[in-house]
Parts: structure tokens; C-alpha cells; sequence
């Protein structure tokens, strides 16, 4: 064969979704079961009884609107929320999901983007500001520290260079917002 072979991703055994979730709010294990077995979620760094109250008290709430991917519900409204986007807010560890994101999405996708956020569910509990307006969101330090695990697992995965920086392209961001996370977050993606 010519040529270098990409590293495809795989996705962890057991990592499992269930696409077919109503709109609504469901435990996070209905809609991800058996997640709390898996490595990346007993790498995260909590005590075993921390990470068990994660599993048993986060919520996924799905809803039906078009262009939705996966965040933390936030407590409250963040002020520099852009006017157009509704988000959920709960005061509970809830994590939205766009039905069309849980429905359609690659697996490894799904599976990067729920390790992120619970990520962020852990950095909420530790008193850490998720929406810091002080800081754009290629820049926000809870940002690159929930990319840096995330990147860290897909690696471990798999998963090569050029997936991961394809990963980091998000609607959110400009190109040349792109361009610097993933410069921020040069050290975890690995060679081209």
C-alpha cells in the first residue's frame, strides 16, 4: 500500500448509545449505558464514590431543536450568550443533547463529546466557572483542560492527528478560532 494508513478511531468496547431516546429528560446512564465502566470514566480524577455519584445523579436532557450538539446545562443564562441560542438551564447536573446529534453523530463523536462534558460537570463541582467571560471560548482554561482529557482518550483510541484537529472544528468558532485551539492544544493531538 502507498502511503502512510490514517489511525482510524475506534470507539471504546462497551461504549454504547441509545439513539433512539426520547425527547426529555432521561438518567445518563438509560441514555449511555454501562459509560460509568468504561476506562476514560475511571480515569477521570475523582474518587471511585465521586465518579459514582456523577453516573447516578447527571441527567441527559434531549431536545428536538436543529443545530444542537452537547453542552452543560448551565445554572443560569450565561451574559455572553449569543440572543439566538435558548439554552437549557437546570439547576442539576444535566447535559443537553440535540436529538439529531444523538441520532446521527459517529460514535467516537458521541463518545468524545460526553467524556468532555462530564469533564465540565466535575470542574462545576470543583467551584470552577464554566462560562468565564473573561476568556474567549478557544482560550477558556476549563475549555482546554475538558479538550486535553478528551484528546488524551481519543489518542489512546486510536484516534490520528488529523481526526482530532477535524474534531475540534465546532460551529461555534471561526477558522481562525480553529486554528488556535488547536495550537492551545498542540500537545495533545499528536504528529500530523
Amino acid at each position: 500500500m502507498a502511503g502512510k494508513r490514517r489511525a482510524a478511531p475506534v470507539v471504546p468496547k462497551g461504549f454504547r448509545v441509545v439513539r433512539t431516546a426520547s425527547p426529555g429528560r432521561h438518567p445518563l446512564l438509560k441514555v449511555f449505558p454501562g459509560l460509568d465502566r468504561l476506562t476514560a470514566f475511571r480515569r477521570y480524577p475523582v474518587s471511585e464514590k465521586a465518579r459514582r455519584k456523577l453516573a447516578s445523579t447527571t441527567e441527559v436532557e434531549i431536545v428536538p431543536r436543529p443545530g444542537e450538539f452537547m453542552y452543560v446545562a448551565p445554572h443560569a443564562l450565561p451574559k455572553d450568550a449569543d440572543r439566538r441560542w435558548k439554552p437549557v438551564v437546570s439547576k442539576t447536573d444535566c447535559i443537553v443533547v440535540g436529538g439529531e446529534h444523538l441520532r446521527r453523530s459517529p460514535g467516537m463523536v458521541l463518545f468524545l463529546d460526553i467524556i468532555h462534558e462530564m469533564v465540565h460537570l466535575l470542574q462545576r463541582h470543583d467551584g470552577r466557572e464554566l462560562w468565564d467571560e473573561e476568556y474567549s471560548y478557544v482560550d477558556r482554561p476549563t475549555e482546554l483542560e475538558a479538550y486535553a482529557f478528551t484528546l488524551g482518550e481519543a489518542r489512546r483510541l486510536g484516534a490520528s492527528p488529523a481526526f482530532l484537529r477535524e474534531y475540534l472544528k465546532v460551529e461555534w468558532t471561526t477558522p481562525t478560532q480553529h486554528r488556535r485551539l488547536v495550537r492551545n492544544l498542540g500537545g495533545y493531538l499528536g504528529r500530523p
